[in-house]
């Protein structure tokens, strides 16, 4: 969305006695919901015309982004760093692009989002619920959004992080914005653990749909502040349906968008809440101007938003990572919320568990047998490694 910025008055014509004006600059975003400057008039001085004076208010202040584009680094590099661990023509019979040695992709029938294959992801720290429960490996639950499934799932999630991200760092500063993303990326890898049992998780995709959710309790926090308020909930609230609406294909971790989009929804209550217009006027008036009555610095229903949201907050984490520290099965207590990750149609299955195989090694052949479709396959291969078995089992079991 398009930055949004008050613009000062026209200079007023000179007169006998002018009057030197103060306005407050402020910056926000949402291009077509103008915020309007603050008018601090101060006494009349002598009689010689005076500039007008801008002042920037340190609560709408514009940063300078540097997070958000770190971030999108860090991915990269966790990329490069997964195909190279994942060394393709070492671990698989077939592999695309192999002109690029080690960091060549997976076959497109094992991996079609030009990638890795799922061993390499595990070995970089997927999330994977029984590593988590049983082995208290509690770090996945933040590596896993540090990773990708493939270059079209990297690209895609960067380029939204570019539009969202950038937009939401230069209205709020690193600080506010950093948090909301790796929180809300740790609530979609909460909410995905608790419903995906059999598959391992990666992407980023919980931490931007935090970014969303936090834009639009934003909206709604600040309402008061802006205009044509209603198109522009409209507008994202649209978008946000949307992009949960395509959670519903198969081999796409809509719980992860589900958990990241209300983290983001109620720590943006939390740390994106912002002071009235009356209260700035007062705060930055010049001295010597006239004030009326102490205005408080938020309203009553900006208060109530941000007590019940810390509370909601707190609690919903941390009964979501006590349960799935114990154990706990989602899906046991809800038959149909797996509707919400994959529907089911003519077109597709949403049947993605993970396959096994069974194998035997008879001199340079290897047999192998998946447990999942039943097919087999033999393999000229000369002491398989593990991961080769393994490459080799997800080709044939997909």
């Amino acid at each position: 969305m398009a930055t949004m910025r008050g613009e000062p008055d026209p200079k007023p014509p000179l007169s006998s006695s002018p009057a030197s004006q103060t306005h407050v600059r402020v910056n926000s975003r949402r291009g077509a919901n103008a915020i309007h400057p603050v008018d601090i008039p101060t006494p009349p001085p002598a009689a010689t015309a005076s500039p007008v004076v801008f002042r920037e208010v340190k609560h709408f202040r514009r940063w300078v982004p540097w997070l958000v584009p770190t971030f999108v680094v860090a991915n990269t590099v966790m990329f490069i760093i997964t195909m190279y661990v994942n060394d393709c023509p070492k671990n698989s019979v077939s592999c695309i692009a192999r002109f690029l040695g080690r960091f060549s992709f997976q076959p497109l029938k094992e991996n079609p989002l030009l990638g890795p294959s799922s061993s390499a992801l595990q070995k970089m720290g997927a999330l994977e619920v029984s590593r988590v429960v049983d082995r208290h490996r509690v770090w996945l639950l933040v590596t896993c959004i540090w990773l990708h499934g493939g270059v079209f799932h990297l690209l895609a999630n960067m380029l939204s992080l570019l539009v969202i991200g950038i937009r939401l760092e230069q209205e709020f500063g690193f600080v506010r914005i950093g948090l909301l993303y790796i929180i809300s990326g740790l609530g979609g890898s909460l909410l995905s653990a608790l419903f995906l049992k059999s598959n391992i998780s990666v992407g980023a995709s919980g931490a931007l749909f935090g970014l969303l959710g936090g834009m639009l309790s934003e909206l709604i926090i600040n309402w008061s502040i802006y205009t044509n308020k209603v198109a522009a909930f409209v507008t994202l609230l649209s978008i946000i349906v949307l992009n949960l609406a395509v959670g519903i294909l198969p081999h796409v971790d809509n719980f992860a968008h589900i958990g990241g989009f209300l983290s983001g929804f109620f720590l943006g209550f939390i740390f994106l809440i912002r002071p009235q217009f009356g209260w700035v006027s007062q705060r930055y008036a010049p001295p010597g101007s006239l004030t009326t009555s102490a205005i408080s610095k938020f309203k009553k229903y900006q208060c109530v938003l941000w007590i019940s949201s810390l509370i909601i907050f707190i609690v919903g984490f941390t009964a979501a990572l006590v349960l799935l520290l114990r154990g706990f099965d989602a899906n046991d207590h809800c038959s149909w919320c797996h509707y919400l990750s994959c529907v089911p149609t003519s077109r597709w299955s949403c049947n993605s568990n993970l396959g096994y195989c069974t194998s035997t090694q008879l001199g340079s052949q290897l047999n192998l047998t998946c447990s999942t479709n039943g097919k087999s396959s033999t393999y000229t291969f000369l002491d398989a490694t593990a991961s080769q078995i393994q490459g080799l089992c997800s080709q044939l079991c997909s």
